[in-house]
């Protein structure tokens, strides 16, 4: 997208008064859509955010500019209004060398390089099936999203690298009505993969069978007791349960300021012992996986709690 040279130009027009690091983020994306409702496609759009930030970093600080103009001169504009921000004295820039990274997630088929009639096939497919389900679906709505991003990273310690990111992913949601109550299911099945995702993991028909059967068993269960009980939290939905109740209080932008009830407890015991949380950015192909993150540094593996023992945090460059 950007040359080295060019953004060794900037990054150094970003420290030009000062600060302890500056790194530029370009992205070039390719969003598409396509939704079916009613047994009808009614839309298919196609989006290209394209844009790049500089961000410097003043001690603790940080300042960050965007602009959707690219161009040397663009960037540059974006530099001198981060650097403006600082008072300090310039720093150098490291030599510039492209870091190249394992792709442990091939894409086969780019989305785009599909003919629309296939792409709409498989939203019928999940349509045709929800109905059959039951004469109590009286709704039914799907959806196809992808979005191929371009990012390439740059920083004022040498790094320049870049990455491609390719995601599809299936929506399905159906409503059962008796006539007094209206009950909703949803399946949303998706990866880090192009089309190829329906060859080899996602099957449409079962992803609109199993939303509708969500909602016609939600419109027919007994209402739960209240109470204190057991509760079995399935896979696929564990994650996001765990994501949002623990992983923010893991990040080290809660545990820094002392706002995560997590800071301060490394190597303390904060959960039961058959507890083990792992954030893993290695595994192929999958939704949050990834080759590197958006600062340019590779993926791992990192066991946040062991045991129920809290051994790591999310960590990026400022904390």
């Amino acid at each position: 997208m950007v040359s080295s040279s060019v953004c060794e130009h900037v990054l150094a027009r970003a420290l030009s008064r000062g600060g302890t690091f500056a790194e530029i983020f370009i992205e070039d994306s390719r969003n598409f859509s396509m939704s079916l409702r009613d047994g009808r496609i009614e839309n298919a759009a196609l989006s290209r955010p394209y844009g790049a930030g500089v961000r410097v970093y003043d001690g603790l600080r940080s300042i960050y500019v965007y602009t959707c103009d690219v161009s040397e001169s663009g960037l540059l504009r974006a530099a001198d209004r981060a650097a403006a921000a600082v008072t300090d004295t310039p720093k150098s820039v490291g030599d510039i060398k492209l870091a190249a990274n394992a792709d442990i997630h091939p894409v086969k088929t780019p989305f785009l390089s599909v003919e629309a009639s296939r792409r709409a096939e498989i939203l019928r497919k999940a349509d045709k099936a929800a109905r059959a389900v039951s004469s109590n679906i009286v709704q039914v709505s799907a959806g196809l999203l992808s979005r191929e991003q371009h990012v390439l990273i740059a920083n004022s310690e040498g790094l320049y690298t870049g990455d491609t990111r390719v995601y599809t992913r299936l929506l399905c949601s159906a409503v059962a009505s008796d006539g007094k109550e209206n009950q909703t299911g949803m399946r949303n099945p998706g990866a880090l993969m192009g089309f190829e995702l329906f060859d080899s993991r996602v099957d449409p028909e079962k992803t609109g069978h199993d939303a509708a059967q969500s909602a016609v068993t939600m419109l027919t269960a007994p209402y739960c007791a209240a109470g204190e009980m057991p509760v079995v939290i399935a896979g696929g939905f564990g994650g996001v349960i765990f994501h949002e109740a623990c992983g923010h209080a893991l990040e080290a932008t809660s545990v820094a300021p002392g706002m995560s009830v997590f800071a301060g407890k490394l190597g303390q015991q904060i959960a039961a012992p058959c507890v083990t949380a792992i954030d893993d950015g290695t595994m192929p192909n999958e939704w949050g996986s990834e080759n590197i993150d958006d600062e340019g540094t590779p993926t791992t593996r990192l066991v946040l709690i062991e045991n129920g023992i809290l051994r790591n945090y999310m960590v990026d460059r400022l904390n």
